[in-house]
């Protein structure tokens, strides 16, 4: 995979320790690991980054309409180990182009 413009690696804020999510408020890219097993779990994009990943937790701690409850509930039941990345974009055709090679760049435990 290229090497794009990734953040640092952060820790998935816990909801119940009133973490913070470090993400674009704009359009971007987000890739989420496991850090206990190595595994990489799974990525997305979004128009606002910050806002799609906030629904990555199930309600009432997630936002948004995700219609996989699975996704969401392995995101909470491991946040301790839950890792995070992103690549903040302009366009949205690039943010499209990017998550193709996102997604073929590794194996991930949900896939979209």
């Amino acid at each position: 995979m290229k090497d794009f413009n990734w953040s640092e690696w952060y820790e998935f804020p816990n909801p119940a320790d009133n973490d913070i999510l470090i993400a674009p408020y704009g359009k971007g890219v987000y890739q989420l690991k496991n850090k206990a097993t190595n595994e990489f779990i799974l990525f997305g994009c979004g128009n606002n980054v910050a806002y799609r990943m906030s629904s990555l937790l199930p309600k009432p701690y997630g936002q948004g309409t995700r219609n996989n409850e699975e996704k969401r509930k392995y995101v909470l039941n491991n946040i301790e180990n839950i890792i995070y990345r992103t690549i903040a974009l302009n366009d949205s055709a690039e943010m499209k182009r990017i998550e193709q090679e996102v997604k073929l760049s590794q194996n991930y435990i949900h896939k979209f």
